[in-house]
């Protein structure tokens, strides 16, 4: 019997984590790879709900629970849920792969995929002898960021809080933008969170010398600049639903897919699409400035609306105003996202900026107005509005609220700017071609899959 390539999948879990692991484990399984993705409990029968109907695809993943329950949708409140899944997980996983490799001796576990969030887990990949390949979830200027903290630190920088001193730029060459003390990639109002999210970014120089290969959700002509800066790194982006299977949503939260239904019926290049991603959490009075600079806007509107989306106890709009806008609006609680970002009726993108978010956007040609919340999605807009221009900032006032006139005016200047519409067309088919046959990610990819079938 011919040796079956097995690799072990390790996501932090965290919806933003496990999806583009997924997405990543389905094209393993469609060039012929085995995969065993470790989950928790919680998060199992979601994941397996979402998983494509095709038996080929299917019978080549299996998941694998560690007995272990937090709020994986939660707040990550000063690192508890890391520090919960490092102590239950450490042990479990090399238990699980010694049993795994001693079951059945043609479909032995050779190499270890693992999120850098859970960079631990390369420790107990080298113990046990397999090769070490990490998953970045961000930007490649973030992880660019990551690598050089040591440098940052020695240079006194930023602190070991990760608070940038001195309010000095960081720049770490002089052909990529710098980063400032409002945008770099853990920053936090809360500077609790601040440090939690600081200790991920920490875990990537401390572990970089393990790892063999580091994948990146990047395109290498997007990013040229920015991944020479990083050893061994290996950018396959896109990763999209779309690419090579077209399935697997890349949520485990179900959605409405009657926004589809709803685009159907509008004007092409007329909807504006709105959402913050999983965790984004906005107090009421920015709800409804939110709602009526949408309304003032004109356009009609999809707007992803979580039944978490703010910090009151119910949801509640501004007087009236779902009865002003019944006629030009659709609230979901969860949208198909690749789809509605596809569909032509789409015309821009209200998005927190999450990588996921960008990338989904960017390869579907579309303009952004840019509103980030927290971490990296800060550097993302500054990707997305000064490196790439395909987005607008929204501003806040002096009470850090942003205002229905900056929305609306943004709207308005986002949609009029044929500049911008045409930049976004742009980066689409850069994306487009480099994970097409011959492209530089499609190769990466297909070289990496070659690998791993001759460990």
């Amino acid at each position: 019997m011919d040796r079956q390539p097995h690799v072990l999948v390790i996501p932090f879990p965290a919806k933003g984590h496990v999806a583009p692991l997924m997405k990543l484990s389905l094209q393993f399984a469609a060039q012929g790879v085995k995969v065993t993705f470790v989950n928790t409990e919680v998060r199992r029968e979601k994941i397996m709900a979402s998983l494509p109907e095709k038996v080929e695809e299917r019978s080549l993943i299996s998941l694998v629970s560690i007995p272990v329950v937090v709020d994986e949708d939660g707040p990550n409140d000063g690192g508890k849920v890391t520090e919960t899944i490092h102590r239950v997980m450490r042990g479990f996983l090399e238990d699980l792969i010694v049993k795994i490799n001693q079951s059945n001796v043609n479909e032995k576990i050779t190499c270890v995929i693992a999120d850098t969030s859970v960079g631990w887990a390369v420790e107990v990949t080298k113990k046990v002898g397999l090769e070490a390949v990490a998953v970045w979830p961000a930007g490649a200027a973030c992880l660019a960021l990551a690598v050089h903290i040591p440098q940052l630190l020695d240079a006194g920088i930023i602190n070991t809080d990760g608070i940038v001193m001195n309010d000095e730029p960081i720049l770490l060459s002089e052909d990529i933008p710098a980063w400032s003390s409002s945008d770099i990639g853990w920053k936090s109002s809360d500077p609790v969170k601040q440090k939690a999210i600081f200790e991920f970014y920490t875990i990537v120089p401390d572990y970089a010398k393990f790892y063999d290969w580091v994948l990146c959700n990047s395109v290498y002509e997007l990013d040229s600049s920015v991944l020479k800066l990083i050893p061994n790194v290996l950018p396959i982006g896109p990763l999209l639903a779309s690419s090579h299977l077209g399935v697997f949503a890349g949520n485990t939260w179900p959605e409405d897919s009657t926004c589809l239904d709803w685009l159907d019926k509008q004007t092409a290049g007329s909807v504006i699409y709105v959402a913050f991603g999983s965790s984004t959490i906005i107090c009421a009075q920015q709800v409804d400035e939110l709602a009526l600079g949408l309304e003032l806007a004109g356009n009609p509107f999809l707007w992803v609306f979580r039944s978490n989306f703010w910090d009151g106890s119910t949801v509640r709009f501004p007087d009236g105003f779902k009865n002003r806008v019944a006629e030009r609006a659709k609230f979901v609680e969860w949208a198909p996202q690749e789809k509605v970002l596809a569909h032509p009726s789409v015309s821009c993108f209200i998005s927190h900026c999450g990588w996921n978010s960008t990338m989904e956007g960017l390869s579907m040609g579309l303009p952004f107005l840019c509103w980030p919340y927290i971490a990296d999605q800060f550097s993302n807009k500054n990707y997305i509005c000064d490196v790439l221009k395909i987005g607008l900032d929204l501003t806040k006032d002096e009470n850090g609220i942003t205002t229905r006139h900056e929305i609306c005016t943004k709207i308005n200047t986002l949609l009029s700017s044929d500049v911008i519409k045409a930049n976004a067309l742009h980066i689409k088919e850069i994306a487009r071609k480099s994970s097409d046959e011959g492209g530089s990610s499609f190769k990466n990819f297909k070289n990496f899959i070659q690998h791993i079938k001759n460990l």
